[in-house]
């Protein structure tokens, strides 16, 4: 098995008009609703940045688990993060072995998938997903790679009260020994992309990482649509989006 990498990361919102607002200030191309996630009293909007993938859900039915996390929050963190493994057969024996329940199972011919449940792999829902062939991705829709906007999902951060321990339960789960790279800061290095786990109040999943070939234009725009900004990042829906340039030839 070879690491995982970060292949799709998710915010939730009440508002339907946020997902236009990510594709705007991020200049994102069209998105795809997925209508397999009505399941779950959800509409969506799914972008593709190069290979991977940006997801705002938001509650179309009351008593959905994304409208509980956002109560219960008060709409602070990312909802979920989807990894993708080569072995989702060992992530899954994995899991089980550490008692974490998962709370939704799934066995296509192009994919396979598991949700593990936040109250037990900590901060957020973690999807982990197999891709047949590799290069597939059944959740970014049949145009996905037509659409497909340059940039890409570079580190997650994660917040947590004990970021050690969620550090190692996530890197048991995914077969990655974590690192420690500063005090008590911890990162799971995948095979593209990083995870890092930070000290904080509660747990959660705080900041997504891109890189983008205009950050400058995507905050000019962020601050047009009144959200909060700082020099290299904005807030979007309880997360901290932040940049990393790339060429615009990549």
């Amino acid at each position: 098995m070879t690491h995982p990498r970060i292949r799709q990361l998710v915010f939730a919102s009440n508002h339907h008009t946020d997902i236009e607002l990510l594709r705007y200030v991020l200049d994102l191309g069209p998105g795809y609703v997925d209508p397999g996630v009505g399941e779950f009293g959800l509409t969506n909007g799914v972008f593709s940045i190069g290979d991977q993938f940006l997801e705002v859900v938001v509650p179309t039915e009351e008593n959905t688990a994304a409208g509980r996390f956002i109560e219960r929050g008060g709409g602070l963190g990312g909802y979920m993060a989807i990894l993708q493994t080569d072995d989702l057969n060992r992530v899954r024996d994995a899991a089980d072995a550490l008692h974490l329940r998962r709370v939704w199972n799934i066995d296509l011919p192009d994919i396979s998938a598991s949700h593990l449940h936040p109250a037990d792999i900590g901060a957020a829902i973690v999807s982990i997903d197999e891709a047949r062939p590799a290069d597939s991705w059944r959740w970014g829709g049949p145009d996905w790679k037509h659409n497909s906007a340059p940039g890409a999902l570079l580190h997650l951060q994660v917040t947590a009260r004990d970021p050690k321990a969620m550090s190692e339960k996530w890197g048991r789960v995914l077969g990655v020994a974590p690192t420690t790279a500063g005090y008590d800061i911890h990162d799971l290095e995948l095979a593209s992309g990083s995870v890092r786990f930070l000290p904080g109040a509660r747990d959660h999943l705080s900041a997504y990482h891109l890189a983008h070939p205009d950050p400058d234009a995507c905050l000019r725009r962020a601050a047009e649509r009144r959200l909060v900004c700082s020099d290299h990042s904005f807030q979007f829906a309880g997360v901290k989006v932040s940049f990393a340039a790339i060429d615009r030839n990549d």
